[in-house]
């Protein structure tokens, strides 16, 4: 996966609490392949879109958000069912973070595990950081991951917390596999001398 240190980019204010992975990407979707060019169109697709295929007043269609690589969301973001899909279906349209004052656990996991940087602020500054995205749609807002900084709309610095293992995948751009092979050399040295001392294994 992509690695992530610092991104700067115009951000997308989701006002919806418990905005549940359905809403991310509807079930229906689950099964279409990744490399699917439709895919970018099934996030956030039944709030976006009418039976007609037009598109409803959502503020992920607003042309003022268009390129946004940041989602500043409501509390419980991600609840749910556990599908990996939801962070597939950011990630086809550019998004690389995710602002929230909660995120579900198995959605912030997922997020860590593909490349989207999770960040929990408190309530009030992501309630904010909203306000001042739809009062200037245009905004920008800076995820420092080496410094576990957010640098809002109005430039103001907020922190985050993030645990060390996840911080250390994001920046170096391992996925699960890639952890794995990081003890490649230890791995290969362990079945040299397992088979070594256990003959009957060859």
């Amino acid at each position: 996966m992509q690695p992530f240190t610092t991104l700067t980019a115009v951000a997308v204010p989701i006002d919806i609490a418990n905005c549940d992975t359905d809403q991310i990407i509807p079930a229906r979707f689950l099964r279409r392949a990744k490399d699917d060019p439709e895919y970018p169109r099934f996030l956030f697709h039944d709030l976006r879109f009418n039976t007609d295929g037009s598109e409803k007043d959502f503020s992920f269609n607003d042309s003022a958000f268009q390129g946004a690589g940041i989602v500043v969301a409501d509390i419980n973001w991600g609840c749910g069912s556990s599908r990996e899909n939801a962070v597939t279906a950011l990630l086809a349209n550019g998004i690389r973070a995710v602002i929230a004052p909660s995120i579900a656990d198995i959605h912030y996991s997922n997020c860590t595990k593909r490349g989207v940087v999770p960040v929990i602020l408190d309530r009030d500054t992501c309630a904010l950081m909203r306000r001042q995205l739809h009062d200037n749609p245009s905004a920008r807002i800076t995820v420092d991951l080496k410094a576990q900084t957010v640098l809002g709309p109005d430039g103001a610095r907020h922190d985050f917390d993030i645990r060390a293992f996840d911080r250390y995948r994001l920046l170096h751009g391992l996925d699960d596999i890639a952890l794995t092979l990081e003890h490649e050399a230890a791995i290969t040295a362990f079945e040299a001398n397992r088979r070594a001392a256990s003959d009957w294994l060859s």
